[in-house]
């Protein structure tokens, strides 16, 4: 990604205002570009032969996408998605520190406040949180179901 997310913040904040609308717009840019890229890089390698197997048995147009194509590509989905939760993820955290500071409550506003107080066992504690929730959200969902399609469709394991 040529424009970090943190980027995104300030056009947030001036387009919806100090709103966890903004933090949502910031997570869904900082997000979408990676998604597409890690999605379109994972369609390149599905083998022409699926498309040909398919064609062989009569599959032409949208059924060649809809029971050929789209169910091949779900494993690549599922490779973009993990990769775009932890943009996501450190979006998150970059637009909370901003956000959050002046309107509410969350893990960048507990950060910053330790920041603030020079409390450095608070700002490694939030940061320690911070890391185990992103490791439980890549281990318990994205990690099994990625595992799983690629078993699913015969791609292999992806670790």
């Amino acid at each position: 990604q040529t424009l970090p997310s943190v980027c995104w913040v300030p056009l947030g904040i001036i387009f919806f205002g100090l709103r966890e609308t903004g933090i949502l717009f910031v997570l869904v840019m900082g997000s979408f570009f990676a998604i597409a890229l890690s999605l379109r890089d994972g369609l390149r390698t599905i083998p022409p032969a699926y498309q040909h197997a398919g064609r062989m048995l009569g599959a032409r147009g949208w059924k060649l996408y809809r029971y050929v194509l789209l169910p091949a590509s779900f494993p690549a989905l599922a490779a973009s998605l993990r990769q775009g939760f932890s943009f996501a993820w450190r979006s998150l955290m970059a637009a909370e520190i901003f956000v959050t500071i002046l309107t509410g409550f969350g893990l960048g506003q507990l950060l910053h406040f330790g920041r603030e107080q020079q409390a450095m066992e608070q700002v490694i504690g939030i940061m320690a949180v911070i890391v185990v929730i992103g490791l439980l959200a890549d281990k318990i969902f994205f990690s099994p179901m990625e595992q799983f399609l690629h078993r699913r469709w015969g791609t292999g394991s992806s670790e």
